[in-house]
């Protein structure tokens, strides 16, 4: 396994994060690993002691909203992400190169 140095650190930081380990019943370095794992896989048994029930309750709602959404626009014929990029890639493509020919070339250097 590796192992992972973060230097300067804020006190008031170090302190917040020493209390919240006791908290759980883990030592710093386990509460820092715990923090990192749940974090960067936003998964996991922990995710209920991050993640108080007013904020998933509000999760929850945005994920209904979100799929309503989904729903409203699912049969209008949008075009994708993927298809919206390459009709931009192509009308770009299509244009004429800017000319970046500067005063000076064009005059001979001789102005």
């Amino acid at each position: 396994m590796a192992t992972l140095t973060v230097r300067k650190l804020d006190d008031d930081l170090v302190r917040r994060l020493r209390i919240r380990a006791a908290e759980h019943g883990r030592s710093a370095e386990a509460e820092h690993r715990e923090i990192l794992r749940v974090s960067l896989a936003g998964t996991g048994p922990a995710r209920d002691d991050v993640v108080g029930e007013e904020e998933r309750a509000r999760r929850r709602e945005a994920v209904k909203q979100l799929k309503a959404f989904r729903d409203s626009v699912a049969d209008r014929g949008s075009a994708t992400v993927a298809e919206l990029l390459h009709e931009t890639r192509t009308a770009r493509m299509e244009q004429p190169a800017p000319d970046r020919t500067l005063a000076s070339d064009k005059t001979g250097g001789q102005d």
